[in-house]
Formats: structure tokens, C-alpha cells, sequence
């Protein structure tokens, strides 16, 4: 993420590329074969019945590095570490995160991003169960916030955050186990949805490699919403994550930062890169009377120059990667 000074005009964020392959529907994975938080994020995750091991991969056809993708628990000489989390589904307990500097020491100076120090998100590798969250730092580091796993899977975890030594957003990731039976919900072309009473939809073309456009608009009883307000420094905060892989983009409206008590809508308007063609599972966080919304949805980024809607398969590494 950009720091608020560069909230002007919002382009591509980060993009953080992991990979997680997928889970047989209704696999069982037993708790003495979990692995709960890996630490390598460098190879393939493989889940079958009666087992399972975690990790993650890069995958050919990314143009970018390791380091410049932002992929995996550690870049620049920060490092995600000394996580937890619930193992299990329906216990509640705590989700703890520490993020560690060059010298190996917690860091516990960041800046202000969209009005947090750290923004994390959890998502299960099918694109389902997503959050964003924030949790709160302590005096020695340790980021902390209660949590429960709602539903069994694989679930990948972002961290956000700007450290204030350097000042450049920075992604870190890992992933998590939870073992049980669930269903793989398979993602399809959705460009409109209803969230709590709210219709979302999207508009535009997703060109990988290139800048696109995509306008959301959102409305109620057939209304136009013209009550959007402020949510971390700007009307709507829309993720994108790559199905398959879950390369994750961070993007965030054009226009100005909202001033104190002003509202908008029934339109956001967000440019983003998609890094390769492929379906891509969009989250839009927007705010009303003090609520936060979220309303997925899922389009398809195409090549740079091809026509819309030609048939291609944009899910690149679909046959190779299964969801959770």
C-alpha cells in the first residue's frame, strides 16, 4: 500500500503471488497430520484425503521476481514471524503475528496506511471466507486480535504495513491449516451481487499487464447510493485475488481523499493491474451509516489486445490447481 500522502490517484498496490493447490471436495484432514502456519511459501501446497502438507509455489509465467511480487513471509530483511491461530473450527481463540526488521528485532514503528498500521486479510484458497481485518499492537511488537475458523480449509494470510524505517509498503504472507470436511465452491463470472440489502456491480475490462478501469456501482431498492462515507481514507477498498493461486492485488479508488463528514456514490471508480490473465475474486469493502459491507464478485482479466468474451481459458494454471 501507498502511504496517505499518495492517496491522490490509487493504481496497483502490491501484489503478493502465492500458490495453493486444491482440496478434493469433502477431503478429510486429520489433526495429527496438520500443519498448521508454514514457514515456506515456496512450494506447492497438496491436499488428499487422509493427508495433507502446506507450502506454497511461484508459478511459471510470472514476469516478476520473488522479492518484487512481495511473495512469501519475508522481503527486504522483514519477516512475518512467531505466528497463531486457532487449529481447529468453532474455538475461539487469538490470531498473533510479529514482524521482525533487518536486525532481527520486533518492529514496532509503522506508518499510518488508509488509517491503520497494519491491514490484514484472510482468505480460504477457494476465494471463500475472506477478512479484513485489524488487530492491535503491543509494546513489544506482537500484532494480536481474537478469531475462529468458521469453516475447514486452507486459508492464506496477508499482512500490510508500512514500516516507518523505510517509509515503502511492504505484503508478507503465510498460510494456514484447519483440518475437517468442507466443499470446494468453484468460482464463476459474477459482475453483479447483493450484500446486505446493497446490489454491487462491476463494470469494465480487466487487461492483464495493463492499467484497466473497473467501475462500482452501488445501489438499493433500485436506488443509486449517494451515501458512501469515508471507510480508511477513501470510499470503497476493493481486493483482488488471481482464483487458482490467489495473487493478490491491493487497489484503491481514483480521486482525492475524502474530507471529514463527506460522502459519495453510487459510484467508485478503481484502476488495477492484473498481473496475468486469469479469473479474478473482487472483495469491495464500502461504508454506510457506519457499517461495513463486503460484496464479491469475480471477472476475468483477458491479454493485453485480445477482444472481450473470446472463450479463452483464462484460468491459466486451472489444471493444475484445484481449491481448497
Amino acid at each position: 500500500m501507498k502511504a496517505p500522502a499518495r492517496l491522490g490517484l490509487y493504481g496497483l498496490g502490491l501484489v503478493a503471488v502465492f500458490a495453493v493447490s486444491g482440496l478434493t471436495a469433502n477431503a478429510v484432514v486429520p489433526e495429527e497430520t496438520v500443519q498448521a502456519w508454514t514457514d515456506d511459501t515456496e512450494t506447492t501446497a497438496h491436499h488428499q484425503e487422509g493427508d495433507a502438507m502446506s507450502s506454497d509455489a511461484g508459478h511459471a509465467g510470472h514476469d516478476a521476481s520473488t522479492a518484487s511480487l512481495g511473495l512469501g513471509i519475508e522481503q527486504d530483511g522483514y519477516e512475518l514471524t512467531a505466528v497463531t491461530a486457532p487449529t481447529t473450527t468453532g474455538t475461539d481463540g487469538e490470531l498473533s503475528l510479529t514482524v521482525t526488521g533487518p536486525d532481527g528485532q520486533p518492529v514496532t514503528d509503522f506508518e499510518l496506511e488508509h488509517d491503520k498500521e497494519l491491514h490484514l486479510i484472510a482468505v480460504r484458497a477457494d476465494g471463500q471466507h475472506f477478512e479484513h481485518v485489524h488487530p492491535e499492537m503491543s509494546a513489544d511488537g506482537t500484532w494480536s486480535m481474537p478469531w475462529q475458523w468458521d469453516e475447514a480449509g486452507s486459508y492464506r494470510v496477508f499482512a500490510d504495513f508500512v514500516p516507518a524505517e523505510t517509509g515503502e509498503g511492504i505484503t508478507l504472507s503465510t498460510t494456514v491449516q484447519v483440518p475437517g470436511d468442507y466443499d470446494v465452491v468453484a468460482a464463476q463470472p459474477v459482475a453483479e451481487t447483493t450484500v446486505d440489502g446493497f446490489d454491487v456491480a462491476v463494470e469494465g475490462d480487466l487487461v492483464a499487464g495493463e492499467g484497466s478501469e473497473l467501475t462500482m456501482t452501488v445501489t438499493r431498492d433500485d436506488q443509486p447510493v449517494t451515501a458512501l462515507e469515508p471507510y480508511l481514507g477513501a470510499f470503497g477498498h476493493l481486493v483482488a485475488l488471481r482464483d487458482g493461486d490467489l495473487a493478490y492485488l491491493h487497489v484503491h479508488p481514483l480521486g482525492n481523499t475524502p474530507e471529514a463528514g463527506e460522502t459519495s456514490g453510487p459510484q467508485i471508480i478503481f484502476e488495477a493491474t492484473a498481473p496475468t490473465p486469469g479469473r479474478y475474486l473482487l472483495y469491495l469493502d464500502f461504508q454506510v451509516d457506519g457499517q461495513v459491507h463486503t460484496a464479491p464478485l469475480v471477472i476475468d482479466a483477458i491479454n493485453g489486445g485480445s477482444d472481450v468474451g473470446d472463450g479463452q481459458d483464462t484460468t491459466e494454471e486451472g489444471e493444475d490447481h484445484d481449491h481448497d
